[in-house]
């Protein structure tokens, strides 16, 4: 099987001991191309930094994450915007979005820079990926003002109710699955309803190294999520849709593979 991960955090630091050893197990677990994720503007730089130091399997996103909207400053679209421009691996705006669960940055703040992300994407004909955490009434509200002149859009690491998802389908956009869905605690409900997911719409993510699944046996002993863990995550969505994971696999890199415009 091959699989793309569309969501790997690979500018985290905890990365950086052994960055060649993970890239090595996710190629080994077929993992084959690895979407490297922007999430302030230094990470959004290391990501294209890394997407041109792995150029046959990384490429990245350039964008501010909601908990870091305070660091928005007068030249950060400009910057993102030069990212993109001079750099071919760049292939969406993001991770952009609305956090109203821990309210890092104020949710004013938060909201002002989810609109220039989108504006951004939109200026440069990009696919937004986005995040949304206990603030969907906004955030859909936001999108829906703009949703007509982007392109593509992902929502990505999906943890929200049916209705929320149908909302989201109901806007054309794309969906993300994480490990969330492996956690018995918090993420088992998405398994009564993400067969509503198009295939054509469905993508799968790690967000490693956060949310290890919580189900996996033996776990790592760093407890760090990781591409390689991918095939995991595969198992339990083709469970959750009613297909096989050779199916979900073929479906979900068809798809990714059309939403960045790889290769």
């Amino acid at each position: 099987m091959e699989l793309i991960d569309i969501c790997f955090n690979f500018a985290h630091s905890g990365f950086r001991a052994d960055e060649h050893a993970v890239l090595k197990r996710a190629l080994e677990a077929g993992v084959t191309r690895l979407i490297c994720t922007g999430s302030d503007l230094e990470d959004s730089e290391l990501s294209v930094t890394l997407a041109d130091r792995y150029p046959e399997h990384l490429y990245a996103t350039v964008g501010v994450h909601p908990h870091r909207a305070v660091t928005w400053g007068d030249s950060t679209a400009a910057t993102l915007r030069a990212l993109a421009n001079e750099h071919p691996k760049v292939r969406a705006i993001g991770e952009a979005g609305l956090d109203f669960n821990r309210d890092y940055s104020p949710r004013e703040v938060q909201e002002h820079v989810f609109e220039s992300q989108l504006e951004l994407a939109i200026e440069l004909g990009l696919p937004a990926f986005l995040h949304e955490r206990e603030a969907h009434d906004r955030f859909i509200a936001i999108l829906r003002h703009h949703r007509d002149r982007l392109s593509r859009v992902v929502v990505h690491c999906f943890t929200g109710n049916e209705d929320e998802l149908t909302a989201y389908l109901d806007l054309d956009l794309h969906i993300g699955i994480t490990g969330w869905i492996c956690d018995e605690r918090r993420g088992h409900h998405l398994r009564e309803f993400i067969r509503r997911i198009p295939s054509d719409r469905l993508m799968i993510e790690t967000d490693a190294p956060y949310l290890l699944p919580r189900d996996m046996r033996p776990k790592p002993h760093s407890r760090r999520n990781e591409p390689a863990y991918l095939p995991h995550i595969l198992q339990a969505v083709a469970e959750a849709v009613g297909r096989t994971p050779d199916e979900v696999a073929r479906q979900s890199t068809d798809t990714a593979r059309a939403f960045y415009a790889l290769d």
